[in-house]
């Protein structure tokens, strides 16, 4: 009897899953559901990878990327790239700057916070419930709508060039900006906006030493995100005509010059890592 207490019975494979990982039933249901919900989504895609490895595919693949080597260095050829990159972050740090214009006016509509007809009773006027809802609409409508779509349709309005992609980038940033003020104000303290607006403070003034104080951190960091998101924005947009590096790769793309589009993606890649570096050190001033 006490020869059969000293060794443990041996235990199933099943068991031994169930004792090192009680959860494991409900992440192999999860993967098998995950699968049954993708798979009719892929189909529907039209997702096929292996095209990418056909033979006709990769021969294709292996004549265009031989043309990038060596990258266009010629110096006619790098002042033209060196202009368009500046007009690519002129584009978007404009098209932020007429973002800011249209999102701190409308984030002051929409912020409950900074109500002052809710002192007292709590609840919001009729009059600006309606005001603020339509301004919400408003946001939705464009930050719905993304900036390649603006471009496609201002290029048609107001030709080629940057002015498209600057408009573009200030509708879509506006709605995106303005909404996620709201959101960052509303979750702050209230009680320092409470305090000013009850002793006859404006409601600019309840955001300036009320909410901003304890905000501004987060406010910034996300203003310094959505810029460097803008800059990329501002590429992407210049294949429908909107200026900047976007339209000179898409010009070399139709030309087939891998040579130049090897340069330009070259110039792309240390852009963007200069915006990422330059909002990163932003960052870490402000924690």
């Amino acid at each position: 009897m006490a020869g059969a207490m000293d060794f443990p019975q041996k235990m199933s494979p099943s068991a031994l899953m169930l004792d090192r990982d009680p959860a494991w039933r409900g992440r192999v249901t999860a993967l098998v559901v995950a699968i049954f919900v993708m798979w009719p989504m892929l189909v529907l895609a039209e997702f096929k990878p292996w095209i990418l490895f056909d033979a006709q595919s990769l021969h294709a693949t292996g004549k265009f990327l031989a043309s990038f080597f060596p990258p266009a260095h010629t110096l006619e050829f790098l002042q033209m790239v060196a202009g368009a990159t500046w007009e690519t972050v002129a584009m978007a740090t404009a098209g932020m700057t007429l973002a800011l214009v249209g999102a701190i006016p409308m984030t002051l509509l929409v912020t409950e916070r900074l109500s002052i007809s809710r002192l007292g009773t709590g609840r919001i006027s009729p009059l600006a419930a309606t005001v603020r809802q339509i301004v919400r609409w408003l946001l939705v409508l464009l930050r719905s709508v993304p900036e390649l779509v603006w471009a496609l349709l201002l290029v048609r309005i107001v030709g080629l060039g940057p002015t498209a992609g600057v408009v573009a980038i200030a509708l879509t940033y506006c709605g995106m900006l303005g909404k996620v003020y709201a959101e960052i104000l509303e979750s702050s303290d209230a009680s320092a906006c409470d305090t000013l607006l009850k002793n006859g403070s404006s409601r600019i003034g309840a955001l300036l030493y009320g909410a901003l104080p304890e905000s501004a951190a987060e406010l910034l960091s996300y203003t310094i995100y959505r810029w460097e998101c803008a800059i990329r924005g501002s590429i992407v947009m210049g294949f429908v005509g909107a200026g900047g590096l976007g339209q000179r790769m898409d010009e070399s793309m139709k030309m087939m010059a891998g040579d130049e589009l090897s340069t330009m993606l070259i110039v792309f890649v240390v852009l963007v890592a200069a915006a990422d570096g330059v909002s990163g050190m932003l960052r870490r001033r402000l924690e």
